[in-house]
């Protein structure tokens, strides 16, 4: 087991279905991760702590999940130069659209590249972290390659599928 590249912060561990849709990615294409539960305003000190030295100990991308307010990822962003991906989660009442705003409201100058809500945005946020981690990385590169083309090709498979169960209810 390696050093963790990527760090997956949610802001409470209720948000951890959300994100383990990335930590399957990271398994499949071999990614080391560490995961936190850390809040942007009940544990202020703590996140800060964590993004001002994630760069140091060894991080190159940071994912946050958070819903309501969703601060934890400017936060983060405030306070490290690293690549922060953001992942709104979904709550009552507006289910997860107030994260999304705040997510994407970011000022000038303290970016938070955000990710669909809910588990897709799990998923998304992973692939986004390793096509970055990709550009230093040529075997990783190459796995993402391949999982693209591996999409495409069920996508067409199921589009052929598709197109013989029409052509056979036409008959």
């Amino acid at each position: 087991m390696g050093k963790p590249t990527v760090a997956v912060i949610m802001g409470s561990k209720s948000d951890l279905a959300v994100v383990e849709g990335a930590f399957k990615i990271f398994a499949e294409f071999g990614v080391e991760f560490e995961a936190r539960a850390l809040s942007a305003h009940r544990t202020p000190n703590e996140v800060t702590e964590f993004a001002a030295n994630a760069e140091k100990n060894g991080f190159k991308v940071v994912i946050c999940a958070a819903g309501m307010a969703a601060h934890l990822g400017g936060v983060v962003a405030a306070h490290t130069t690293l690549p922060v991906i953001g992942i709104p989660v979904a709550s009552e009442p507006f289910n997860g659209l107030d994260a999304l705003f705040s997510m994407v409201q970011m000022p000038p100058g303290i970016p938070v590249a955000t990710v669909s809500a809910g588990k897709a945005g799990g998923k998304n946020a992973a692939l986004y972290a390793v096509s970055i981690l990709a550009l230093s990385d040529a075997d990783l590169a190459e796995k993402l390659k391949k999982f693209r083309s591996k999409q495409t090709e069920q996508v067409l498979k199921s589009d052929r599928e598709l197109q013989e169960e029409l052509n056979l209810k036409r008959i």
